[in-house]
């Protein structure tokens, strides 16, 4: 059994597990993180994988590299109401934004769209639900408390109050995916070596100009890494940019764009390679630091410092 996800709240842990069919309407981005953080924390394996698991997914039987049933199944599922205020701040980087899609890939986040603000933030059951109110310092906003959140009531009729707003919202759609879906699509188009690489690099942070590293990428950031990665390891073109489609890390244009930008930086050229039917295929060639680049971490510092 995995542990249970469980919410910091003022007057104790509260698991997300006690109720029934649970519903958080109107989340904070403070709260909507701590959501995340607490399943994260329940089942690593199902939000965030680290390398080596995600090769052992990947290794066993051949199948996809995704969390295995009973991970899942032994997680509560959670309907979230939330504004698209609340999603767009939290998903604002790749790592977060990655593991709140591993939570709605595996069926155990249902991300739904608020489109009104609500008097107050609610966790609700079928058998009772209570009023949330941020306990950060005076002062400060209810997004950015501190504070653990304060349960108020213990009140079965708020379910009926905002399920016809569970009804009624659409289902809100993340446009990055999660660490399972990019390795694997990687690893079946691209092969092993060039899969871990892109992890490696979508991990590392970037570094300024005093040689401080700071926040991992964005969305557009994840992208141009994933592609500077294969062009390091000598991928065929077509290969990457299918795998990156299928990744949902983008369009076929976004890569072109990336790809002319690499060119004219001097970073990268191709070469053909024949095929035994059909047309030949382009290999990516790295060039300049981007060839003498030792592994992601340099290869990604060749691209950033030529994109600057």
């Amino acid at each position: 059994m995995l542990p249970e996800p469980t919410l910091p709240f003022a007057d104790g842990p509260g698991p997300i597990g006690e109720f029934d069919d649970p519903v958080l309407v109107d989340p904070p981005p403070s709260l909507l993180t701590a959501v995340i953080e607490a399943y994260r924390e329940a089942a690593p394996e199902v939000v965030e994988p680290d390398l080596r698991t995600l090769r052992a997914l990947a290794s066993t039987d051949g199948s996809p590299a995704s969390p295995s049933d009973s991970a899942v199944s032994d997680l509560p599922t959670l309907t979230v109401l939330a504004s698209d205020r609340a999603v767009d701040a939290v998903a604002n980087g790749f790592r977060p934004a990655s593991r709140l899609a591993a939570l709605a890939e595996a069926g155990t986040l249902e991300l739904r769209t608020l489109s009104e603000p609500q008097p107050n933030t609610a966790l609700v059951g079928r058998e009772t639900g209570h009023v949330l109110v941020a306990g950060g310092r005076r002062g400060e906003a209810d997004g950015d408390a501190t504070e653990p959140w304060c349960r108020v009531g213990d009140d079965p009729a708020l379910r009926e109050r905002y399920a016809p707003l569970v009804e009624a919202a659409a289902e809100r759609r993340l446009r990055t995916p999660s660490r399972h879906r990019v390795y694997e699509a990687v690893r079946e188009r691209c092969g092993d070596d060039v899969a871990d690489d892109v992890i490696r690099a979508l991990d590392a942070g970037d570094v300024d100009g005093d040689g401080v590293e700071t926040d991992a990428p964005d969305l557009a950031g994840a992208r141009r890494r994933a592609y500077v990665i294969g062009v390091h390891r000598g991928a065929l073109d077509r290969d990457l940019r299918r795998a990156c489609e299928e990744a949902g890390l983008g369009s076929s244009a976004t890569f072109t764009r990336i790809k002319r930008e690499l060119r004219e930086a001097g970073l990268l050229s191709t070469e053909s390679v024949p095929q035994p039917v059909g047309r030949p295929r382009e290999r990516l060639v790295a060039r300049g630091a981007l060839a003498e680049a030792d592994g992601p971490d340099e290869a990604v510092a060749a691209a950033l410092d030529a994109a600057e």
